[in-house]
C-alpha cells in the first residue's frame, strides 16, 4: 500500500521516538513538523531530513494526510479539531483530551468529518500485552476475577526539567500514567461498567529538581494521588492506584496482574512493548515465562501504522478514539466518583480491540 504521509505538530522529546519510528515502519511517511517555537521545529527538521512548517501552514498543506498530534495535553482536543477541520486523519498522543466532554466533542467531529482519530497508547500493540491477550482467550487462567495496576513514584519534578504540564489540566498521575494501564485492561478484559474512586493532593506546590529551573515551585492543579476500583463486563474487578506521591516501596514496579479462577497472570509494563508475560496457577511451584507469540517490541510508531492500515484498507482500527474515549472516561470517573462519594456509570462501550497478527506490522496489506 501506498504509505500515509504524515505531519507531526509538536517537536518536543517524545517527538524523537515517532520520527526515528518512520524507519521501522512502511505504511506512513512523516514529511513535516511544526511548534509553535519556530526555531525547534527547524532543528528538529533538519535533522530528520524532513519540512519545518508553521503549525497553520502543515494543517492545511496538501502533502499532509494525518497529523501527529504531540502538544501538551490541555491542547490536544483543540489540535485534533483544527486538524480534522482540515480534512486530516489525526493520531495523538496520550491523553485523548483534558476532559471526557472534549473528547466526546471531538469525536462527534471526527465522525461528521468521515475521518479517523487514533490515540496513545499503542503499547497494547507491542509483543507482550498480545502474548497476555493469548494467555487470557487460552483460558490459561481460567475466568478473570480481577486485577491490580498500580504505578507510583515521587513526582515527574524530580528529574524533568519542565514538568508543569503533569500538574495541570490534562494532567496528573491518572491522566499521565493511567492511560497504559486502563487501555491494557480494556484490551484484555474488554468495557468497563462503573467506577468508584478516592484522589488526593497532599502537596499544593512542587518543587523542580533538576535543569535550569532546579529550586523553583510550581502550582499542583490536579489530584497527585488517584485510587480507583474498576468494574469490567465481564465481571472482573481492578484495583488501580497512581500516585506521584509515594516516596519508596516494596511492591514490585509496576504491580501489574490479572486473577483467574484458574490461575494469575502477571503483565508486563505497559509502558513497554515487550515482556516477560508470566502465568501460574495452583499446581505450578513456580512462574512460568511465556513465549512471545508476536513479533513487535520496536517502540512508538505502532499506533500511528495501525492508523495508516485503518484508512488505506479493510483493517480494523485498534487504537481508535473510541478506546482512548472510554479510557478517558474512566479515568475522569475515578475523580468524579471521589467528588460524589459514589460509584460512577461508564456509558461509552468499545469492545475489546481484535489481537493483531502475529507478524504486525509486516502484515500482507
Amino acid at each position: 500500500m501506498d504509505p500515509l504521509s504524515v505531519g507531526l505538530v509538536g517537536c518536543g522529546n517524545i517527538s524523537d521516538a515517532y520520527l526515528s519510528a518512520d524507519a521501522v515502519f512502511d505504511a506512513f511517511e512523516l514529511v513535516a513538523c511544526a511548534d509553535l517555537d519556530a526555531e525547534l521545529a527547524r532543528e528538529t527538521a533538519e535533522e530528520h531530513g524532513i519540512e519545518a512548517m508553521a503549525v497553520d501552514e502543515l494543517l492545511a498543506a496538501d502533502a499532509v494526510e494525518a497529523v501527529v498530534n504531540l502538544t501538551p495535553p490541555s491542547a490536544h482536543a483543540q489540535v485534533i479539531t483544527d486538524a480534522l477541520d482540515a480534512g486530516n486523519h489525526v493520531y495523538t498522543e496520550k491523553p485523548f483530551a483534558a476532559t471526557a466532554a472534549e473528547a466526546e466533542t471531538t469525536r462527534d467531529r471526527a465522525a461528521e468529518s468521515e475521518l479517523l482519530v487514533g490515540s496513545a497508547p499503542d503499547t497494547f500493540l507491542g509483543a507482550g500485552l498480545q502474548t497476555a491477550r493469548q494467555v487470557v482467550d487460552d483460558g490459561r487462567i481460567g475466568e478473570p476475577v480481577g486485577a491490580t495496576a498500580h504505578w507510583t513514584s515521587p513526582g515527574h519534578e524530580l528529574w524533568h526539567p519542565n514538568p508543569d504540564l503533569y500538574y495541570q489540566e490534562g494532567g496528573g498521575p491518572l491522566f499521565d500514567m493511567g492511560p497504559y494501564y486502563v487501555t491494557a485492561l480494556v484490551f484484555l478484559l474488554g468495557s468497563a461498567e462503573r467506577v468508584a474512586g478516592s484522589v488526593s493532593r497532599p502537596r499544593a506546590t512542587r518543587t523542580i529538581g533538576s535543569g535550569p529551573r532546579a529550586g523553583e515551585e510550581i502550582d499542583a492543579e490536579v489530584p497527585t494521588h488517584e485510587a480507583g476500583i474498576v468494574d469490567f463486563a465481564n465481571g472482573a474487578t481492578a484495583n488501580l492506584l497512581t500516585s506521584f506521591d509515594v516516596e519508596a516501596s516494596t511492591m514490585p514496579f509496576p504491580a501489574f496482574e490479572i486473577y483467574g479462577t484458574e490461575g494469575t497472570l502477571a503483565l508486563p509494563d505497559p509502558n513497554h512493548f515487550e515482556g516477560p508475560v508470566r502465568v501460574r496457577d495452583h499446581e505450578d511451584d513456580d512462574w512460568e515465562t511465556v513465549p512471545l507469540t508476536h513479533e513487535y517490541t520496536e517502540g512508538r510508531g505502532a499506533g500511528l501504522a495501525d492508523l495508516a492500515f485503518a484508512v488505506r484498507g479493510d483493517w480494523e482500527h485498534r487504537t481508535s478514539d473510541a478506546l482512548a474515549g472510554h479510557v478517558l472516561d474512566v479515568m475522569e470517573a475515578v475523580r468524579t466518583a471521589s467528588e460524589e462519594s459514589a460509584f460512577a456509570t461508564i456509558d461509552s462501550d468499545p469492545g475489546r480491540p481484535a489481537p493483531l497478527p502475529a507478524d504486525f506490522p509486516d502484515v500482507d496489506r
